[in-house]
């Protein structure tokens, strides 16, 4: 008679099994909810474009780049990017850009790290950005999912292939 405590192997494999079949939604949400934030930035900053440049003119320090240039891709790239996140198209390549881009929002902007940077990347700071770096990695690593247009060039690729 066995008398230690144990859960069998087989209902942890099924449960972890039975889980996995929320990748493909937690994947879209990551999608929609970082395409949201930045659909609505990128609104704002066509909005008001002499208030845009003022803002990259006086607080985002963009390295690299004038501020009227800064200010034009930054609205442009958070215009048109949500929408191949939104539709999961071209997603690794365009969650990466992304990420890259949500680091130069971060180091750009001081403000959001008044306890400095390091501090601030550990605490509470900037944590809208934090989340967003993490479902840009997620995408990079897993890609969209399935439902994406993505996963269905895939699977239809696959298709082809088999017949």
């Amino acid at each position: 008679m066995n008398t230690s405590i144990s859960t069998p192997p087989g209902y942890w494999q099924d449960l972890t099994a039975a889980l996995r079949h929320l990748q493909p939604v937690v994947l879209l949400l990551f999608r929609l909810l970082v395409a949201v934030a930045f659909w609505r930035a990128g609104v704002v900053k066509l909005a008001d474009p002499s208030g845009t440049l003022a803002l990259f003119s006086s607080e985002y320090h963009v390295p690299l780049l004038s501020p009227q240039v800064a200010a034009t891709l930054g609205t442009w790239v958070e215009l048109i990017s949500p929408w191949f996140l939104i539709f999961g198209l071209g997603t690794r390549v365009v969650a990466a850009m992304l990420f890259v881009y949500n680091i130069i929002a971060v180091v750009s902007y001081p403000d959001l790290w008044p306890d400095g940077f390091w501090t601030g990347l550990i605490g509470s700071d900037f944590d809208d950005h934090k989340a967003w770096g993490l479902m840009f990695l997620a995408l990079v690593a897993w890609g969209p999912g399935v439902l994406s247009l993505d996963g269905v060039v895939s699977w239809w690729s696959r298709r082809r292939r088999n017949a």
